[in-house]
């Protein structure tokens, strides 16, 4: 069987990621992308024809969201940010 080379080993890296290559991608482990998908910090993925597939678009922007290490600012909007603005 053919082994097909991952993104690190291509001269470009594919669109759509499986859950190991998405994981290296924004730079952890599985099991910490998997937590982080589970807290809505990064994207659940796209799930085709049983296949779940990142888009490493989505996933350079949900990494560019995360916080700075001395940020101490929420990830999501506050609810009231914008409550009483004209």
């Amino acid at each position: 069987m053919k082994q097909v080379p991952d993104h690190r080993e291509r001269a470009y890296a594919p669109r759509g990621l499986r859950r190991a290559a998405a994981a290296d991608w924004v730079g952890m482990s599985p099991s910490k992308f998997d937590e982080l998908v589970r807290d809505g910090l990064m994207p659940r993925g796209k799930l085709v024809r049983g296949c779940r597939v990142w888009d490493r678009y989505l996933l350079d922007m949900a990494f560019e969201n995360l916080p700075d290490e001395d940020e101490a600012a929420p990830l999501a909007p506050d609810a009231n940010a914008w409550a009483g603005v004209t």
